[in-house]
């Protein structure tokens, strides 16, 4: 994520986003720098338009949000099914054991 992070940054003041600079950022916090994951990096930056791409991510979290309220809704409803379910079972149980006392009285 530091990556990221260091190629946001040159970008945010306006410097080139190229191995040297993504280094010099890197080093200067402290992290160590993988020399292979600044070039896929950077790399991977050379199509991208910046500006759009954080553009689209700021609507990002309400799209996600709805996803995670539509996989809570799921997950309600399921625990419903099973909540169903065991109240099935319990009432199956319960008529069995009716069923077993009442073939104690005429056995």
């Amino acid at each position: 994520m530091e990556y990221i992070y260091a190629a946001l940054m040159l970008h945010s003041v306006g410097k080139d986003i190229d191995e040297g600079n993504v280094t010099g950022v890197l080093r200067a916090t402290g992290a160590d720098v993988d020399s292979v994951r600044v070039k896929a990096l950077v790399s991977a930056l050379e199509e991208v338009d910046i500006e759009d791409a954080i553009s689209k991510a700021a609507f990002s979290p309400s799209v996600s949000g709805a996803k995670v309220e539509e996989k809570k809704e799921a997950k309600e409803k399921v625990e419903e099914k099973k909540e169903e379910k065991e109240k099935e079972e319990e009432k199956e149980k319960e008529e069995e054991s009716a069923i077993e006392g009442l073939g104690a009285l005429f056995g």
